[in-house]
């Protein structure tokens, strides 16, 4: 970080994070973004990106501020992009728009839209960025920091508990664990993701559709995306109804019976098939085909096997756990089976600040090593 900001001005910069966020679900795989825009101590413009491809935050704003953004200072929760993708750069908007001074949260990563800041500079415009902190940064754009870092698919982990750390009554057991307003959350947050993946059990025991509903705006429905090691799913089950306006991946081994996948394909999945690992499919080989084939993140909704697969092999960079106020008892299924010693869980950290849904509650770690 490059200076301080008195707290007016940090605060205005935290108010262009939080607009930011109602991108949520319509610019990934492109970061949220947020611009505020103030004049002589008065805001006189917002923006955020809306839609990928669409205008971005900064033009948004400069938009609604016209003239008057000459002299203003914008704050922006990334560093103003500069390069010509599918919109002009930022950087160049901002300085012929006639703004004087720039402040920005967190460094853009990307090898080819970062470098806004400098450009600014060499413009004649006062900039001052980056102000968040890496682990900031990281906690509002996850899927789009680990992407550019790793060249990777970014993984989070959804389970819904009881006090007792259960997530069913008995194996095979249908159970209700949260209420409608977490329910509809979990639609909310499927909606921010290319991928929305589960184990087989969860498809033979749920019938799930796996897609995001309940008026949740989203730009496209996530690929839905199914480990079936030994290829057990019916192409009668739900997720084939509604097949090619939203995908369907099933993953399976190598030796699944080949009959079964022939069924899968013509119910018109599309199947990969892909080494063992320790208990079903290799998730590492799931996550590099999900990468090649365009997939960038992926929310993962169990079950208990696949979630403790994914927490003990350091795959699940973030966790969604809802917790609901009640017990099942030891007959229950546990949430994490076999994650193993203490030292599993040292790497996680909390990433926001616990929030309630009717009775349940949510909260979010995020993986820091």
């Amino acid at each position: 970080m490059e200076s301080t900001l008195i707290p007016s001005e940090r605060r205005l910069l935290q108010r262009a994070v939080e607009i930011g966020r109602n991108g949520w679900g319509r610019v990934h795989p492109n970061p949220m973004v947020g611009c505020v825009i103030v004049r002589d101590g008065e805001v006189i413009a917002e923006g955020w990106h809306e839609e990928l491809g669409g205008p971005h935050a900064e033009v948004n704003a400069l938009r609604q501020a016209g003239d008057l953004s000459r002299g203003a200072t914008a704050y922006v929760s990334l560093e103003p992009c500069n390069h010509f993708g599918r919109t002009p750069p930022c950087s160049t908007a901002l300085r012929e728009a006639g703004v004087s001074r720039v402040i920005y949260g967190a460094t853009d990563p990307g090898s080819d839209s970062s470098g806004g800041g400098n450009a600014l500079r060499s413009g004649g415009v006062e900039v001052i960025g980056p102000m968040l902190s890496p682990g900031e940064a990281r906690r509002e754009n996850p899927a789009f920091f680990f992407n550019s870092a790793n060249r990777a698919t970014y993984l989070a982990l959804k389970l819904a508990q009881t006090l007792d750390g259960r997530i069913a009554e008995a194996p095979g057991h249908r159970t209700s664990i949260t209420g409608v307003e977490a329910r509809l959350e979990t639609h909310r947050l499927r909606a921010g993701f290319d991928g929305v993946m589960v184990g087989s059990g969860t498809v033979l025991v749920d019938d799930p559709l796996l897609t995001v509903r309940d008026d949740v705006p989203v730009r496209n429905q996530p690929v839905r995306v199914i480990l079936d090691t030994q290829a057990r799913v019916s192409p009668a089950a739900r997720v084939f109804r509604d097949l090619p306006e939203v995908p369907l991946v099933i993953f399976t081994g190598e030796d699944a019976p080949q009959e079964a996948v022939n069924q899968l394909e013509k119910g018109g999945a599309r199947v990969h098939r892909v080494p063992r690992g320790p208990a079903g499919v290799s998730l590492d080989s799931v996550l590099e085909v999900c990468w090649d084939t365009g997939i960038r993140s992926l929310f993962c909704e169990g079950g208990g096997r696949v979630a403790s697969q994914l927490i003990r092999g350091g795959l699940a960079r973030r966790l969604y756990l809802f917790v609901a106020p009640f017990v099942l008892g030891e007959r229950g299924v546990p949430a994490f089976a076999g994650v193993g010693p203490r030292e599993a869980w040292e790497p996680w950290e909390p990433a926001a600040p616990a929030r309630f849904f009717g009775r349940d509650v949510l909260l979010t770690f995020d993986r820091t090593d």
